[in-house]
């Protein structure tokens, strides 16, 4: 099917910014969400990790934006992202493709520099629910102007923990208000809290399978990080994502390789906004090859050029798992995802490898070289 004429639904001037970001023609996601959105549709969708699910939704409603007066001067545009990584990519995102006046508001941020951003009178705010919802009650978020609001990886949004905050935003929002959210992994959860919205599921590109290798390399608990120290020896990976359920495992991930003289950043929610960024602009530029991170401060990082994923446990939510091995093979490359477990994890991804249809391929490391196990 010819989709390129997707983006000739977008202004002259947007396929022009897209064209300057080497951006010629729409993945399968942004076929499908962008006329949907431009219709006015309240929307969930769910398509897989790396399929452009960022740009699906801003071009459409920058696009809506950018042809309408806003005399008031008012939020129209609010986005809503569960982790501040995620958050600050979207801001950059939409700068890529909007001179629209654009503020990030961030939990663990200073308020009055963000009251002074609120000053400048942005059309578009993007960050953290519970920051916005706070803004909103101090009467210095006025949501009143709001056309749409986004909520990405709502399945994050929707737990437990963070639902009240999220129904407390949404019940500040205009009632005409074009409600959006997507995410990889649409729950059942989801789907009952935005029963108002019709749902669009982008059909899978098999990417965890087609476009992603997947290894197990068996070791004890106790030496998994010696493993892990001879695996990046012997991989030596071009960018590679290290998981561990555990944020307290993360620093001391961290300092057993920086003894052994392998250069690593960390990436964990109690670190704060400056370390995090830090970390990830080194490890983004190149300037380090290696980031140890929990799965809470990863969730929906986009770093393009990740070759190996390294996860030194299995989550127990198999979503985790794939939220996890998507951080490769983004963008139509391919990548590798390893698991480095104990007995009781190589049987759990045994079961997961059945249950998501992936192939597995046992690895060892012998004389300083991956291979496969001797039988």
């Amino acid at each position: 099917m010819d989709t390129s004429h997707v983006f000739t639904q977008l202004s002259p001037v947007i396929q022009q910014r897209l064209a300057d970001i080497s951006i010629s023609e729409p993945t399968a996601v942004q076929s499908k969400v962008i006329p949907e959105l431009l219709a006015g549709k309240n929307l969930l969708f769910q398509s897989e990790t790396g399929t452009g699910k960022t740009l699906a939704y801003l071009l459409p409603l920058i696009a809506i934006l950018e042809k309408t007066e806003n005399p008031r001067r008012a939020v129209r545009l609010v986005i809503c992202a569960p982790t501040l990584e995620l958050a600050s990519q979207i801001r950059d995102a939409t700068k890529t493709v909007t001179s629209l006046k654009t503020a990030l508001l961030l939990g663990g941020a200073p308020v009055k520099r963000q009251l002074e951003l609120l000053k400048e009178k942005p059309d578009i705010v993007i960050g953290n629910t519970a920051r916005l919802l706070e803004l909103a009650r101090l009467k210095k978020l006025k949501l009143d102007g709001v056309v749409a609001a986004v909520f990405d990886e709502v399945d994050r949004l929707v737990k437990k923990e963070a639902v009240a905050d999220l129904t407390a935003l949404i019940s500040l929002l205009p009632k005409t208000t074009q409600l959006i959210g997507c995410s990889a992994t649409v729950t059942k959860q989801v789907h009952t809290f935005f029963a108002a919205c019709e749902s669009l599921v982008v059909p899978n590109e098999d990417v965890l399978q087609k476009r992603i290798e997947h290894w197990a390399l068996y070791a004890e608990s106790r030496d998994k990080i010696d493993t892990l120290r001879r695996l990046l020896v012997a991989a030596q990976p071009q960018k590679a994502l290290v998981f561990t359920s555990r944020a307290d495992q993360v620093e001391n991930i961290a300092s057993k390789l920086h003894y052994k003289k392998i250069s690593c950043e960390t990436l964990h929610a109690k670190a704060s906004k400056q370390e995090r960024k830090a970390a990830i602009d080194r490890f983004r530029s190149g300037k380090c090859r290696i980031l140890i991170t929990s799965d809470v401060a990863a969730r929906g990082l986009d770093i393009r050029d990740i070759s190996h994923i390294i996860q030194m446990d299995l989550p127990d939510d198999a979503d985790f798992f794939v939220h996890r091995a998507g951080r490769t093979a983004r963008a139509g490359k391919t990548g590798v995802n390893i698991v480095i477990g104990n007995v009781t994890e190589m049987r759990t991804y045994s079961a997961l490898e059945k249950k998501l249809g992936i192939t597995v391929f046992p690895k060892e490391i012998y004389n300083g070289k991956i291979c496969a196990p001797e039988s």
